[in-house]
């Protein structure tokens, strides 16, 4: 066969595979995003501020979007992982961006092992504890097959899938006030108010390891270069509408059951220990509690698999001895969050300096990521990033930064 020949019929497998990769790492961002913390958020928010919420929604996607593309854009055409960008920017700084990731998903693992576990047991009624072992090993399980990241992608996907299934049927059942909701997102009551819920959102998004994860996994397959930047934008986007989709569905289905049950329907979800299985729960009975536990797990599932790879992508550049047992340090990543919430049960302490992690993870990482931007030694001399990209995307530094600043006195008060 000749050279023509041969590429003829290897370019249609190359192209299938990237699909696969491009639809792969979508789902990988979508799904980390959608974790245990994501449901709380959204369902309790949508209990307490009604149809108002509906502005912080779309306000958080818009700001959502830009980040990940700002973010996505630049790896992609520099072809380096965000702790080389950081270190290319300022010496040293892509060590501390790498260990403040690594311990930020470490930290929101824990969560994740925990919240799967929820799910399994509203699903089945599997003890929580047992629960953790499972989805540990389950997450084990994909790392360790012959072709883990390939493996990963179809979870990604197809868990993906299962939870905007789940969440659309408890929406439709919830029957919510969808006009109500349209009009409330440009005349939303106490705009000022709805600022730090937005935040909280954007940082349950983007924050911490969850905007490096695609396009770290663009990066391992050889998704890279200026001439890639249209693939890679669209992947971005297509996560993005992924997990946008899932949060105005649960939206929509919190703010149904709100709206028929009235002040008592929202009490009883925002005082709820697991405001989302009430919401669903009071939208569809048994079902939707069986339903939520199918999404809660799901969603637990696919953070897990995405904390532990993007963690460890940030640190096997680091050291040659990491990038080349990779595969074991994902399973001893996921090992170790398993051990300590089946251990030490809720972690309370590390979630919450989870969450105080994710709003100073997200403005240093952003920042940094957009002043490569204007680095020609990192995105060569004939790529031109968009102004506009970086001038939403300051905004988000500033605004997320200032939410980090307010919670530094918190967070070191978890460690005194």
């Amino acid at each position: 066969m000749s050279n023509k020949e041969e590429t003829k019929v290897t370019a249609p497998k190359k192209d299938k595979a990237n699909a696969s990769v491009l639809l792969g790492a979508a789902f990988l961002m979508a799904t980390s995003a959608i974790g245990p913390g994501f449901l709380t958020q959204t369902s309790t928010f949508t209990a307490q501020y009604l149809s108002s919420f509906a502005a912080v929604i779309v306000c958080a996607i818009l700001l959502d979007v830009s980040t990940q593309v700002n973010v996505w854009r630049i790896i992609g055409v520099s072809g380096m992982r965000g702790q080389d960008i950081a270190n290319k920017v300022l010496p040293g700084l892509g060590f501390f961006v790498a260990f403040l990731v690594a311990l930020g998903g470490l930290a929101f693992n824990i969560g994740n092992v925990g919240g799967a576990s929820l799910g399994l047991n509203a699903l089945l009624g599997v003890p929580e504890k047992v629960g953790c072992v499972v989805v540990g090993i389950a997450a084990i399980g994909i790392f360790l097959s012959k072709d883990a990241k390939r493996m990963m992608d179809k979870a990604a996907t197809i868990l993906g899938a299962i939870i905007l299934i789940a969440i659309l049927i408890v929406a439709v059942s919830s029957k919510p006030p969808v006009g109500d909701a349209v009009v409330h997102i440009f005349t939303p009551e106490n705009p000022s108010g709805l600022l730090f819920p937005m935040i909280t959102l954007l940082g349950g998004s983007c924050g911490g390891y969850i905007t490096f994860s695609g396009a770290h996994r663009l990066l391992d397959a050889g998704i890279s270069g200026k001439d890639k930047v249209g693939q890679i934008q669209g992947s971005v986007l297509r996560g993005v509408c992924v997990s946008g989709t899932v949060r105005i569905l649960l939206f929509l289905a919190v703010l149904g059951v709100c709206t028929a049950g009235g002040a008592a329907a929202s009490t009883a979800i925002t005082s709820a220990s697991n405001p989302a299985a009430e919401a669903f729960r009071q939208a569809a009975g048994d079902l939707g509690y069986r339903l939520f536990g199918i999404a809660l797990m799901s969603a637990g599932i696919t953070s897990v698999i995405g904390a532990a790879f993007t963690s460890v992508s940030f640190l096997k550049t680091l050291h040659p001895f990491i990038a080349a047992n990779e595969k074991w340090f994902i399973v001893g990543f996921i090992s170790i969050s398993t051990l300590i919430m089946v251990v030490l049960g809720g972690a309370a302490k590390l979630l919450i300096a989870a969450g105080a992690l994710n709003g100073l993870i997200l403005p240093i990482t952003l920042g940094t990521m957009l002043l490569a931007s204007r680095n020609k030694k990192i995105v060569g001399e004939d790529y031109h990033h968009p102004t506009f990209l970086i001038v939403i995307g300051v905004i988000v530094v500033l605004l997320t930064g200032f939410v980090g600043i307010k919670a530094v006195p918190n967070l070191l008060k978890l460690f005194a």
